[in-house]
């Protein structure tokens, strides 16, 4: 292996962090409408680890999806065996004149309870995947990165991304599943926002923030020989600046925001290179004053695009971070009131 390649694997390695269960079920709850009759692809995620493959497996009929499509993005720990996450497991014999099988991919088309228990769970997923029936399990040709041309074309073919993607990647990432117009609901490190190239989506309405406080941070699990925080149920937890992004329509983006505090000159200073008012506290953004202003980025969280306008991102008018009395306040995103 290459010393570029050994980079990367080694930095796609400190990437790897699993999304808890719950959390996903809190976050999509509230798009369930979005999904009817959609084909979902979770396009870095092994199928015998990831929480996304079994939530969408086991909620595929109360959320009327058409497809769900699941590939590995690095080597499964299972690869060349048959579905050993059920349970049964069977060495497959290394095919000659080919790599080593190093990833897979889950097609799922329909679900019902195959055992015949009255319930449907994940050995009913297996069961048909096992006979191949309507449903598939197959190895990849290649390693499962995303960037591959299999996984392409089969991010063609959906109609949703749902994933936790590599952070280190993450603008390579975005920047391919927004080319292919497609609508995504992903998981991306907070910082990821002050991208310029991300940031230009969230001020275009091409991007927004999902349903979870952008102050709640995640607790992820980490794999084997990781460093890690706390264990819960047995399971390795890391603490993580993450958020939910996403250009699926949420309620919360249409909330009006309220202002209670009155505009306070003295309060509010005005910046040394941009016509603009500071507000320190997103809470504190005055009820009364129609010019520009710069807040904390933490606005995002109760962005009402019917209600602001994003004007830009933390430089002035010289292009220089904002200022006063010479002294830059942390981030800040420059906004405008559409109406008072």
């Amino acid at each position: 292996m290459s010393k570029k390649s050994l980079h990367t694997a080694m930095q796609q390695k400190k990437d790897e962090f699993y999304t808890q269960l719950k959390d996903i079920e809190d976050e999509l709850k509230h798009y369930k409408d979005q999904f009817r009759g959609k084909v979902v692809y979770c396009n870095c995620d092994d199928p015998f680890e990831s929480n996304f493959f079994r939530y969408f497996a086991l909620n595929f009929k109360s959320l009327g999806l058409k497809q769900l499509i699941t590939t590995s993005y690095k080597p499964s720990p299972i690869a060349n065996t048959q579905l050993g996450l059920f349970g049964d497991d069977k060495t497959l014999p290394e095919p000659k004149g080919r790599p080593k099988v190093t990833a897979n991919k889950f097609i799922i088309n329909e679900v019902h309870d195959i055992d015949g228990n009255g319930a449907f769970n994940l050995a009913d997923v297996a069961e048909q995947l096992k006979a191949n029936k309507n449903n598939e399990w197959a190895p990849l040709e290649g390693d499962g990165d995303f960037r591959s041309p299999e996984c392409v074309e089969l991010l063609k073919k959906s109609d949703i991304v749902v994933t936790n993607p590599p952070f280190s990647l993450f603008r390579e990432y975005l920047a391919q599943i927004t080319n292919h117009d497609k609508k995504f609901l992903i998981i991306g490190n907070k910082n990821s926002i002050t991208y310029k190239e991300i940031f230009k989506l969230i001020k275009e309405n091409r991007l927004w923030l999902g349903y979870r406080n952008i102050n709640s941070d995640m607790w992820l699990q980490v794999p084997e020989g990781e460093q890690y925080e706390k264990v819960v149920d047995g399971v390795k937890l890391k603490h993580i600046m993450a958020c939910w992004l996403t250009n699926l329509d949420t309620t919360k983006r249409h909330e009006e925001f309220t202002m209670y505090k009155p505009y306070q000159p003295e309060y509010y200073p005005k910046y040394d290179n941009y016509d603009a008012i500071n507000v320190n506290v997103v809470a504190e953004i005055p009820r009364d004053y129609n010019g520009a202003m710069g807040v904390p980025i933490t606005f995002l969280d109760k962005y009402n695009p019917d209600q602001f306008e994003i004007i830009k991102f933390r430089k002035g008018d010289d292009d220089r971070d904002l200022v006063i009395n010479g002294k830059s306040p942390y981030f800040r995103i420059l906004i405008k009131k559409r109406k008072i």
